[in-house]
This record gives C-alpha cells, sequence and structure tokens, in this order.
C-alpha cells in the first residue's frame, strides 16, 4: 500500500473485495453496533449505501436491481444507487451514500463521511 493509499484509508474500515460483489447485485455488509451497509457493483463500479430500506425494515440487497435502481423487496419503493435518491413511493427518504475508497482489490469506506 502506498503512503498516500494509507492516508486514503487511515480510520476506513475494509469492507469487501470488489471481487465479492457480483456485477449488478448488492453485498450485505454486517459490522459490529450499526446497521447493515450494501456495497453494489453497478456496471463495474463500486457503491455503498446502507442496506435497510429506509420505509421498512428490508435488506436493499434483497431487492432487485435494474438500470442503477434497487426496488426493496418489501413494498417496490425505489432508490438510486449512485446518489441515495428515493424514486418511487411508499419509498420517501434517501438513503446514506458512503464514497467507496478502492485500494488494489479492497473495498474501504469512512463511516463518518456520509455523501447523502
Amino acid at each position: 500500500m502506498s503512503a498516500n493509499n494509507s492516508v486514503e484509508t487511515q480510520d476506513a474500515i475494509r469492507l469487501c473485495q470488489v471481487a465479492d460483489v457480483a456485477e449488478g447485485n448488492g453485498l450485505q455488509i454486517n459490522l459490529p453496533e450499526r446497521p447493515p451497509l450494501a456495497v453494489f457493483k453497478i456496471e463495474g463500479q463500486i457503491f455503498v449505501t446502507d442496506d435497510t430500506c429506509t420505509h421498512g425494515q428490508a435488506s436493499l440487497c434483497e431487492g432487485e436491481i435494474e438500470d442503477g435502481v434497487v426496488e426493496c423487496p418489501f413494498h417496490q419503493g425505489a432508490f438510486d444507487i449512485a446518489t441515495g435518491k428515493a424514486i418511487s413511493a411508499p419509498c420517501s427518504v434517501h438513503l446514506k451514500t458512503y464514497q467507496p475508497i478502492l485500494v488494489g482489490d479492497d473495498v474501504f469506506v469512512h463511516l463518518d463521511k456520509v455523501s447523502s
């Protein structure tokens, strides 16, 4: 790891390897003492969001993904994966998103730096 990468990942949490996430799918990441995260791979890009739907207690990793949108498996509300924006009812509260840090094949994130 270069000095620059070590600065970027200082205090960051390693979530998984890029290869752990299937293209067009999400991978639920359970961390101690916090709600789960979702790592999505869409057209080769990695995105990190909260995994729990803001409308109910559903895992978004279990939802259908199409065109960069994940549909909640409970009530079919949907979110833009890149921005976390709630884009269809009954969901109205946006998802928190996190900027992934890629170091080699590893995905890291700073949980204190919410993108949205």
